[in-house]
């Protein structure tokens, strides 16, 4: 019985910063980012893709800023500017798409330990969410 009471307890406990630090596999491209803590918030860059694994040497070519074309995409910071809300939500951050060279304002929204919806718009309600797996 006290164990059904510990893991009611857990599911509805609030997600911590820590809950979405830590590498994960995106829904399109299999794609791994990796999310760290960056001041109070939290950032991402891509670590690989099918399309680096393919090209090592891949470049931003489609930035709407022509002097970051140049700029490799892996190792790219994708994700920035997070903040925290009560309720375990990241809200308020970029998201940056490099396939089109656009940024988006995004959301992160913790779903347990092993899941993370993402969500880019370009402004509400034209959005996209995509699940990410967490990457063990």
């Amino acid at each position: 019985m006290s164990l059904l009471i510990a893991v009611a307890l857990a599911a509805g406990a609030p997600a911590t910063a820590d809950t979405v630090i830590g590498r994960w596999k995106t829904e399109t491209h299999n794609a791994i980012v990796e999310i760290a803590r960056c001041g109070p918030s939290i950032c991402g860059k891509i670590l690989t893709s099918d399309a680096i694994r393919a090209n090592p040497s891949m470049k931003d070519a489609k930035n709407a800023n022509a002097a970051l074309r140049t700029r490799p995409i892996q190792g790219m910071q994708m994700l920035s500017g997070f903040k925290a809300d009560k309720d375990g939500v990241w809200s308020s951050g970029q998201v940056y798409n490099a396939e089109d060279g656009k940024t988006y304002s995004g959301k992160i929204t913790p779903v347990g330990a092993n899941q993370l919806k993402l969500r880019g718009c370009v402004f509400f309600p034209l959005c996209k969410t995509q699940t990410w797996t967490r990457v063990r």
